[in-house]
């Protein structure tokens, strides 16, 4: 029997998975199924399974890598090749090999048998339990059997606004078939969150399931919110005179306006909190706040009275004292 290694044309520094392929390759391409009344491929066959038999074993594979077993497995000395259909020695194996249909075999493309059995048994290869997995459903009659598949999943973008993103909605994607579908996008949704549509994926192939439809959320910027978290953050522009005096303003949030209080004496980068005013949260998660940063903002045309008030203004605090730079 020639070099196992040849026989399944791989280096001795293969990979299991690669030997596996291998055989599973030319196990396909060789089956007597598929070649009825060819000896050609029965014995190409015959010589395939023997390679894999050593190699597709780890201690085997050993023994014959180390000069002990030869190419039928037998141990070196033993005068015990590769007898397809005959018994085997101590330590070696059988490999039977016979048409179906009774004496004088006449089994046709379907009429062949295989059966494998290892020295005392203990580490036998039965050939319907190899060939359900390696040949994948390969049939009587060289019919290969449709296996129900499941369709492919979709990959689908969509971009929302922040409040759409706060409060959820539901948006319509269409899908490179021309189909729409509508995905709700729920209350508190985050920037790459995917949601899933089970089953509105691609059709399934021999009467498997489709896939999925999964669409990756996108948060357009807003206009004067920040998202941080389950937070949000603005700049609040508030007049000379709501600063100095302080009051009470309107404050627009996602979910309407509130007002807020103003202390009297309050400059620009004072924050104040709006709790729960920012996102909702999901699940045991709270909601967020809305964090308003105070913007003090002149008017944009000339005030003569503001003018005159300031030049008769005598304040001699220096706001920026404290930039100055010690050596």
């Amino acid at each position: 029997m020639r070099d196992p290694y040849e026989i399944l044309g791989v280096t001795k520094k293969a990979t299991e998975a690669e030997i596996k392929k291998a055989f599973r390759t030319l196990a396909k391409k060789h089956h007597p199924d598929t070649h009825a009344n060819d000896p050609k491929a029965v014995k190409k066959f015959q010589e395939v399974s023997g390679a894999y038999e050593i190699l597709g074993d780890k201690e085997k594979r050993a023994q014959f890598d180390r000069g002990e077993i030869d190419a039928a497995g037998q141990p070196k000395g033993f005068n015990q090749g590769f007898h397809p259909g005959a018994g085997a020695g101590p330590g070696g194996f059988e490999q039977g090999f016979r048409p179906r249909g009774g004496a004088g075999g006449g089994g046709g493309p379907q009429g062949f048998e295989f059966h494998w059995s290892g020295g005392d048994g203990s580490e036998g290869l039965r050939g319907e339990d190899i060939f359900a997995d390696l040949l994948g459903g390969l049939g009587r009659g060289g019919k290969r059997r449709a296996q129900p598949r499941k369709g492919p999943d979709v990959q689908l973008e969509t971009t929302v606004s922040l409040h759409e993103a706060a409060l959820g909605g539901t948006r319509r994607v269409v899908l490179a078939d021309g189909r729409q579908l509508e995905a709700r996008t729920p209350p508190g949704v985050k920037d790459g969150q995917q949601i899933r549509l089970k089953g509105q994926g691609a059709p399934g192939e021999n009467g498997g399931p489709p896939g999925d439809a999964f669409i990756t959320i996108h948060i357009a910027p807003h206009p004067f919110l920040e998202r941080d978290g389950l937070d949000l953050r603005m700049d609040l522009p508030i007049t000379l005179k709501e600063a100095i005096l302080g009051g009470k303003i309107q404050v627009p949030t996602l979910t309407g306006s509130v007002t807020l209080t103003i202390p009297p004496h309050s400059n620009s980068g004072h924050t104040l909190r709006l709790k729960g005013k920012g996102m909702p949260g999901t699940g045991a998660e709270s909601p967020g706040d809305l964090y308003v940063r105070l913007v003090v903002t002149l008017p944009e045309s000339s005030d003569p009275k503001l003018d005159a008030f300031v030049k008769n203004w005598d304040n001699n605090d220096d706001p920026r004292a404290k930039l100055k730079i010690v050596p």
